[in-house]
C-alpha cells in the first residue's frame, strides 16, 4: 500500500486551501514535503508564530565564489500551511528532496535548455489545448476555483499524467536525469519514513503536481550517481511579494501574489465572492488617490461584466485576466495603460516578510539586525527607497554619546555597508557638494541584500569584521599612491581608526617612490578629501599632512614632464591638474603652492609639451591673476600667429577655454588674435581647424556665443547686434550643404 501523495502547484491557494482539509481528513502521523531535506531542521523556524511570510530557506556555499540557492514561502504556499498543520497537530514533519549541496552542484551542470523552459512550452500547449490565454488563466479556472477537495485531487493527478506524457516527448536527456534523480530520492526517504514504523494509510506526501505519478510507485532501490558537491549552510531570509512573482525571473511564482494572498484569505473565510469585489474597487480606489475619479457605479458594473465574461465558458467565478479585462473596459475605457499601475499595485503588492530575532541567521545577518536596531534605523528596512539626511556633526544638546553621534554612526554603517558591496543605502549627491557635515543616503532593503550578507560572511563574523578584511586585503595589494589613499580615504569614511593608521603607513611607503602625475593627484584629492572633513568623524587627522606635503611636491615636479603627451593623454591629466590644483587653493598653508604656479607657468610658457595642456595652465593663471596683460596678448599672438600649425593653435585655444570663460569675453585682443589667426588659414587647414574650435565652442552657452558674436561684429566693423542675430539664425540650404562636406572631410590622424 502507497501512502497518500497530494499534488500541489507551488503558490496556489486552492492548492494550500485543500491541503488543509485533506489532512484534517486523513489525520496523519507523518507530513512529507518536497523541499531540501537538509533543511528539515528549519520547520519550527519557518512556522514560528512570530514568522511573517513571505520568507524563503536561503542554501548557499562556503567557498569563493559564493552560489545560492532559494526556496520561497508565502501564506498560501500548500507546503507552508502543511507544515504548520503538522507542527500545530505534534506529528512528523520533513523534507524529503535532494540536500541543497546536490541541487547547486546539479544546477552548475544545467545545459541552455532548462527545465523550467521545457516545461514552460508543455504549459503553453496546456493552455492552448483548453482555448484559454496563457496557462495562469488555465491554472486558475481549471484549479483555483474547485470548492470539492477530492475533485481537486483527482484534477492533479490527472495533470499530472499530462504533463509526464507531454514533457516525455520534449525533456532533454540531462533534465530527465535530473527529475530521475529527485524522484528516486523522495521515494526512498518516503520508504524510510515507511520502514520506521508509520503506516502509509496515514501518510501524506505534498510534491508537485508533476512529480505525483512517479511517486506513486513503488520505490526500487539503486545507486544514483550524483556529481561531486561543495558544503552548502542553509538558513531563513525575509521575502518580498515582487520576488515572488514571475516579473522578478522566478521560474516557480506567480504574476499576481498579492492578489492570490486576498484570494487565499477570502478561501479561508469561505466567501470567494468578495474577491472579484476587492480588485475592482481597489483599482478604483487606486485611481483616485492618483487624481482620476471613479464613482462606485462603474466597479458595480466591472463586477458584473466580470462575471459575464466568466459565464462564457460556462464558469461561476472570473479569472484575473476577466477581472482585468472588466476593469480595463469600465475603469480604462478600453486603455489598459489607464490602470496599469493600478493593477501593479493591486496584484503584485509590496508585502515585505519577517523573521523573529535570533531564527537561523548567520552571525552577521544578526549583526546587521542588531545595527538596525542601534542606529533606529528598522523602519528603513523596507522595500520603499527612502532619503535619509545626515548631520554628522556633534549633537552638543544631547546627554548620551550614542545620541550625539548617531548620525557619523549610521555614516560609518552605511560606508561600511558600500565597502561590502551591500546595497542597503547609496550615497546621494548633495546640491552644496561643500557641506562637510552633511551627507544624503537613499536606502532601501531587497531580497539581495540578504543575498548580499550571507556573501560576506566569508569576510567575518560582523559587519566590522567582515570590513576590516576586506581592507586587509585591499591594503595587500596596493599597488602604488593612488590606492593607498583610497584606502585612507575609505577606512576614515568607515569610521576605523587602526585601519586607518595602516592605510597611512602603507601609504607613506608608497609615495617616496611615486613617479606617475595622475596617480599621485589621485591620492592627493583622496587625502585632501579627508583634511578637507577635518575630524568632524572623530579621528585625528594631523599624521596626514606631512604626507599630503609629500604627495603634492611630488606632483608639482612631475607636472612639466607629464605634459609633454599625445591629446588623448592631455585628457586625463587636465582633470588631474584640477585636482592638483584644489589642494593649492584649500591647502596653501600646508603645501608649496608658489612652486605649483612656477611650474604651471612653465606648462603655460614652453612649445614642447601638449598645446592643449599649455592652454589649460594659462587658463589657470589668468584665474589667479599670475599673469600680467603684456604677457598674455603677447602669448595669445604667438600661440595664435599665421604659420602655427592648425593642432597646436587651435588645440591651445582650446585648453584655454576650459577654465574661466567669462575671463576670456572680457579680453577683447585674444579674439582679435584669433580672428586674424582664423583668416590666415587656408581652406584644408581651416577645415582641420574646426575639429578643435567646435570643442572649444561647445563650452560656451547661448548667451556667451552671442557676446563672442558681438565682439567679432564689432572687430569687423558691422553691426554688433544684427552680426549676433545672423550667427544665431537657422542654418541655409548652402550652408548645411556646406557642413555635410565637412563631415565628409578625410582628418587623417584626427
Amino acid at each position: 500500500m502507497m501512502p497518500h501523495i497530494f499534488g500541489i502547484r507551488h503558490l496556489s491557494p486552492a492548492s494550500a486551501h485543500h491541503v488543509l482539509h485533506y489532512l484534517n481528513e486523513i489525520k496523519p502521523t507523518a507530513v512529507l514535503i518536497e523541499g531540501p531535506s537538509d533543511a528539515t531542521h528549519l520547520i519550527p523556524e519557518i512556522v514560528h508564530p512570530k514568522t511573517k511570510p513571505p520568507i524563503a530557506i536561503m542554501a548557499y556555499t562556503q567557498e569563493v565564489p559564493i552560489q545560492t540557492i532559494l526556496y520561497p514561502f508565502a501564506h498560501y504556499s500548500a507546503e507552508y500551511q502543511a507544515m504548520k498543520w503538522a507542527v500545530e497537530e505534534g506529528v512528523h514533519v520533513e523534507f524529503i528532496d535532494l540536500p541543497t549541496d546536490v541541487t547547486i552542484a546539479l544546477d552548475k551542470g544545467k545545459p541552455s535548455a532548462t527545465e523550467r523552459e521545457i516545461k514552460e512550452s508543455v504549459f503553453d500547449q496546456l493552455a492552448t489545448l483548453a482555448d484559454e490565454h496563457d496557462y495562469e488563466s488555465f491554472w486558475e479556472r481549471s484549479f483555483e476555483h474547485v470548492v470539492d477537495s477530492s475533485q481537486f485531487v483527482d484534477s492533479i493527478h490527472l495533470l499530472s499524467t499530462h504533463l509526464r506524457e507531454l514533457v516525455g516527448k520534449e525533456d532533454s536527456s540531462f533534465e530527465q536525469g535530473v527529475t530521475h534523480i529527485r524522484e528516486s530520492f523522495m521515494k526512498k526517504q518516503i520508504n524510510r519514513v515507511l520502514k520506521e514504523g508509520h503506516s502509509p494509510e496515514r501518510v501524506v506526501v505534498v510534491t508537485g503536481s508533476f512529480h505525483v505519478d512517479a511517486l506513486k510507485e513503488e520505490y526500487k532501490e539503486e545507486s544514483l550517481s550524483v556529481p561531486d558537491t561543495a558544503k552548502t549552510n542553509v538558513t531563513l531570509m525575509p521575502y518580498t511579494n515582487y520576488r515572488l512573482s514571475s516579473y522578478s525571473g522566478y521560474g516557480a511564482g506567480n504574476a499576481a501574489p498579492a492578489y492570490f494572498h486576498h484570494m487565499w484569505t477570502y478561501m479561508q473565510e469561505n466567501d470567494r465572492t468578495k474577491l472579484p469585489i476587492y480588485y475592482l474597487s481597489s483599482i478604483a480606489n487606486a485611481l483616485r488617490q492618483s487624481g482620476t475619479f471613479r464613482s462606485a457605479a462603474e466597479v458595480i458594473e466591472g463586477v458584473r461584466l466580470a462575471y459575464a465574461l466568466s459565464s462564457f465558458r460556462s464558469e461561476p467565478s472570473p479569472t484575473l485576466k476577466d477581472l482585468r479585462d472588466a476593469a480595463t473596459v469600465t475603469m480604462g475605457q478600453g486603455d489598459f495603460s489607464v490602470i496599469a499601475d493600478a493593477c501593479a499595485t493591486i496584484e503584485i503588492g509590496n508585502m515585505v516578510g519577517s523573521l523573529p530575532d535570533g531564527v537561523s541567521q548567520t552571525s552577521i545577518q544578526e549583526d546587521f539586525s542588531r545595527q538596525l536596531k542601534r542606529l533606529k534605523l528598522e523602519k528603513y528596512r523596507s522595500t520603499t527607497a527612502q532619503v535619509m539626511e545626515l548631520d554628522i556633526r556633534e549633537n552638543r544638546r544631547a546627554k548620551k554619546r550614542e545620541t550625539a553621534f548617531l548620525d557619523l554612526e549610521r555614516s560609518f554603517f552605511f560606508h561600511r555597508l558600500q565597502l561590502l558591496n551591500i546595497e542597503f543605502a547609496k550615497p546621494v549627491m548633495r546640491a552644496q557638494d561643500d557641506a562637510t557635515w552633511a551627507e544624503n543616503w537613499e536606502i532601501k532593503w531587497t531580497p539581495t541584500v540578504e543575498i548580499e550578507l550571507i556573501e560576506a560572511i566569508l569576510q567575518g563574523e560582523t559587519i566590522e569584521l567582515a570590513t576590516a578584511f576586506v581592507f586587509k586585503e585591499r591594503l595587500k595589494s596596493c599597488d602604488g599612491v593612488a590606492a593607498a589613499a583610497e584606502m585612507v580615504r575609505l577606512a576614515y569614511q568607515c569610521g576605523m581608526p587602526h585601519v586607518l593608521k595602516e592605510a597611512r603607513g602603507v601609504l607613506q611607503e608608497l609615495a617616496t617612490d611615486t613617479g606617475n602625475f595622475v596617480d599621485t593627484s589621485q591620492a592627493i584629492r583622496d587625502i585632501g578629501y579627508v583634511i578637507r572633513y577635518g575630524d568632524i568623524r572623530q579621528t585625528d587627522i594631523s599624521p596626514l599632512y606631512p604626507i599630503m606635503t609629500q604627495l603634492f611636491l611630488h606632483a608639482t615636479l612631475l607636472l612639466v614632464p607629464s605634459s609633454a603627451c599625445n591629446n588623448e593623454f592631455a585628457h586625463e591629466m587636465m582633470g588631474a591638474i584640477q585636482s592638483v590644483h584644489m589642494i593649492a587653493l584649500e591647502q596653501f598653508e600646508s603645501v608649496d603652492d608658489e612652486l605649483w604656479h612656477q611650474k604651471l607657468e612653465k606648462v603655460a610658457e614652453q612649445d614642447n609639451l601638449n598645446a592643449l595642456l599649455s592652454g589649460y595652465a594659462c587658463a589657470i593663471l589668468i584665474e589667479r591673476n599670475r599673469l600680467t596683460a603684456d604677457w598674455l596678448s603677447h602669448e595669445v599672438s604667438r600661440r595664435l600667429s599665421p604659420g602655427i600649425p592648425v593642432d597646436l593653435g587651435t588645440g591651445w585655444f582650446e585648453g584655454l577655454c576650459m577654465r574661466n570663460k567669462y575671463a576670456l569675453l572680457s579680453r577683447t585682443f585674444i579674439w582679435e588674435e584669433m580672428d586674424h589667426y582664423i583668416s590666415s588659414l587656408d581652406e584644408d587647414e581651416f577645415r582641420r581647424a574646426i575639429v578643435f574650435l567646435r570643442r572649444a565652442f561647445m563650452l560656451f552657452s547661448t548667451s556667451d556665443r552671442s557676446k563672442i558674436a558681438e565682439i567679432l561684429g564689432s572687430l569687423w566693423g558691422t553691426d554688433e547686434l544684427q552680426t549676433a542675430e545672423h550667427l544665431a539664425s537657422p542654418l541655409s540650404e548652402e550652408e548645411e550643404s556646406m557642413l555635410d562636406d565637412l563631415n565628409d572631410f578625410d582628418f587623417g590622424d584626427f
